[in-house]
């Protein structure tokens, strides 16, 4: 079995910060890129950052400059460090990350269960 777990969600004040982390776990063989999404209340789920295994990232504009994303291969986790946050960033973030496993030698994606993002104005 093959798991993301996302950790480090909470409430916080805007201009605030926190850091997210999704540690993967399970008969994973290899884990290519990663990242992180997330869904607001009546809106769909959009992508906030990737990583590739290379270390090569984006960002969606909207949170450009104020997020970081980084991994810790070794540990097989992917990390969010979010600054400035506003209202607008409040929702559920999810992780997500395309790997290959013990069963799976073609990369399938993976996802966590999410993680409650709240930024008071």
């Amino acid at each position: 079995q093959v798991q993301a777990v996302e950790s480090g969600g909470g409430l916080v004040q805007a201009g605030g910060s926190l850091r997210l982390s999704c540690a993967a776990s399970g008969s994973i063989t290899s884990i290519n890129g990663m990242g992180w999404y997330r869904q607001a209340p009546g809106k769909q789920r959009e992508l906030v950052a990737r990583i590739s295994s290379g270390g090569i990232t984006n960002y969606a504009d909207s949170v450009k400059g104020r997020f970081t994303i980084s991994r810790d291969n070794a540990k097989n986790t992917v990390y969010l460090e979010m600054n400035s946050l506003k209202p607008e960033d409040t929702a559920v973030y999810y992780c997500n990350f395309r790997a290959t496993t013990m069963r799976n030698f073609i990369p399938r994606d993976y996802w966590g269960q999410g993680t409650q993002v709240t930024v008071s104005s």
